[in-house]
């Protein structure tokens, strides 16, 4: 099973050494991929531009939104800065994408929270015909069709989405049992839309370790999930704050079946890296 870090980038302190010396530092430690998580009404980081700006000091290690709420943005413009990151980096952007569940957001950008689903669907359509577009359209994707693309989301519909427009899913916060509920039903729909090989799956958790990790938890992720009422604070006390924790969560997630586990950070503190990598399981 593939170990990524999430970037910081809604962590409401974070600032540049949270994107670039983190991302430097990530590739040094060796995790597989840089997350971001998106929000709109809310004082993080954009999560494109966020990559965008890793991108530039990285070179192997994979870029994630897991998951970015594609309906809040205009489809030729999120096309293009996908293909834009996706070129740029040779090929490393994974794209996950969901429909997120917050109005605030919607009304912020201008869209119809209740028409969601619906404005998806049309542009997982459009995106890969902006992207194999010929003459006009540009940059072209590393491999001249496509990043590869997750979708999030536990509603059936995003197994089908899944099957039939992307190369997997991602199941986003949510247990090790949750996370293997949902698998099944994504392989069904893979077998039914008659998809060949084996659908990707990714899974997230939060962590912060060292001194003041519980308090850096509740400032950030109490903050992030207020929206939540009273179950900001169940997502406060999952989050793994020491190193037995992160082990425990990984090892339940591989043997659940996922393919990736990206640890997502509740402190910008670049040292943040370190400390994770240190708390993996060696061998």
């Amino acid at each position: 099973m593939d170990i990524g870090i999430g970037l910081p980038n809604a962590v409401r302190t974070v600032d540049r050494r949270g994107i670039v010396e983190w991302a430097r530092r990530a590739e040094e430690a060796g995790f597989s991929s840089l997350g971001t998580i998106d929000r709109i009404v809310y004082p993080n980081y954009e999560s494109l531009i966020s990559l965008a700006a890793a991108t530039a000091v990285t070179e192997r290690i994979r870029l994630v939104t897991d998951i970015l709420i594609a309906p809040l943005r205009r489809t030729a413009l999120l096309a293009k800065q996908a293909a834009t990151i996706d070129n740029l980096s040779g090929g490393r952007l994974v794209l996950g994408l969901a429909v997120g569940g917050r109005p605030d957001d919607y009304e912020a950008a201008g869209a119809d929270f209740h028409a969601r689903g619906r404005t998806f669907e049309r542009q997982l359509e459009e995106l890969t015909s902006l992207w194999t577009r010929e003459g006009d359209f540009g940059p072209r994707p590393a491999n001249g069709k496509r990043p590869s693309i997750l979708i999030g989301g536990t509603a059936d519909v995003a197994f089908r989405r899944a099957a039939k427009y992307a190369d997997g899913w991602t199941l986003g916060g949510g247990t090790p049992d949750a996370f293997r509920d949902g698998a099944a039903k994504l392989r069904d729909a893979w077998s039914a839309e008659g998809r060949d090989g084996e659908p990707r799956t990714m899974a997230l958790f939060y962590f912060v370790l060292g001194d003041g990790a519980e308090e850096a938890a509740r400032h950030a992720l109490g903050s992030y999930y207020a929206f939540l009422g009273d179950y900001a604070d169940q997502i406060v006390q999952s989050a793994a704050k020491d190193a037995d924790t992160v082990r425990g969560y990984l090892a339940a997630f591989e043997e659940a079946g996922a393919d990736e586990v990206i640890c997502f950070p509740a402190s910008a503190d670049p040292a943040q890296v370190e400390l994770l990598a240190g708390a993996l399981p060696t061998g």
